[in-house]
């Protein structure tokens, strides 16, 4: 007699490499890098095609300079340090009024987030306050503080105080009441939930309402160091308007949206990190 036949083992379906092994991921890094790319390809276009234009005479230099013009005259203000100089002042008043603005906005933003009274008091003359044109504030703001640096500070402050206080409290107001109950039952002291759950919880409108007052903060910049400045990017713009110099008054601008760029990637970095947890749609 024959032994039974005895059924074959299943065999692990074969791969793209004909073994039984999963088949491996693709890496992730290249398709960061990828996107990271593609994000370079408009403003690369954008700068050949007015390179182009600017060669052609389809642009006239006295209106809009070649980009290897306004290149020269950056090389020429960074090896004389005026560049350098008229950066470092926008910057100081940038930082200043940015962490007074800062400051007060997520102060208010928690008070009207946790407190029914501080709601009704501070929110609607913060809300008619939105509704200002912020640069109307200009002529106020110098018979209030004068004409030298407070109001420039002043105004940036503001420009940064009212979107970051929107963002921040509309976050404060979606936190889940479920974490203020287990607060609760922990006996968190007030602070103890403003750190550990309050904060946590408006994280996403906070950085919402962080890139947004960066943002404005150079907005306002831009239009206070037109008002008797003597120093700063606004003080190298004017002059050169006064003679004719289009090639610095594009620098100028080129540099404000720099820094404006580059304050944003950091807030953009620190949100990446800050949320790992939260998978935005459509990075995949």
């Amino acid at each position: 007699m024959h032994p039974p036949a005895t059924a074959a083992p299943p065999r692990a379906p074969a791969t793209e490499n004909g073994s039984g092994a999963p088949p491996r991921r693709p890496a992730v890094a290249p398709r960061r890098r990828n996107r990271l790319l593609d994000r370079w390809v408009s403003p690369i276009a954008l700068l050949v095609g007015w390179q182009l234009g600017a060669s052609l005479g389809i642009l006239p230099e006295r209106l809009l300079p070649a980009p290897s013009t306004v290149a020269a005259t950056a090389l020429g203000l960074l090896q004389d340090g005026s560049l350098v100089d008229a950066v470092g002042v926008s910057l100081q008043r940038v930082l200043t009024g940015f962490a007074i603005g800062a400051t007060a906005g997520i102060a208010l933003a928690v008070v009207v987030g946790l407190s029914r009274w501080g709601d009704n008091l501070v929110d609607p003359p913060l809300q008619m306050l939105r509704t200002v044109p912020i640069f109307g504030l200009i002529p106020l703001f110098i018979l209030w503080f004068g004409i030298g640096e407070t109001p420039k500070v002043a105004l940036v402050a503001l420009a940064v105080t009212i979107p970051l206080y929107v963002n921040t409290a509309a976050g404060i107001r979606g936190v889940d009441p479920k974490f203020r109950d287990v607060a609760h039952v922990l006996r968190l002291s007030r602070l103890g939930v403003i750190r550990h759950v309050v904060l946590p919880g408006s994280l996403p409108g906070l950085l919402v309402g962080l890139r947004l007052s960066l943002g404005s903060a150079w907005l306002a910049l831009i239009v206070a160091e037109q008002i008797n400045a003597d120093a700063g990017l606004g003080f190298m713009i004017n002059s050169a308007r006064e003679f004719l110099r289009t090639d610095i008054v594009v620098l100028g601008l080129i540099v404000y949206s720099l820094l404006g760029l580059i304050t944003d990637a950091f807030v953009r970095l620190l949100e990446r990190r800050a949320l790992v947890w939260r998978r935005a749609f459509g990075t995949r």
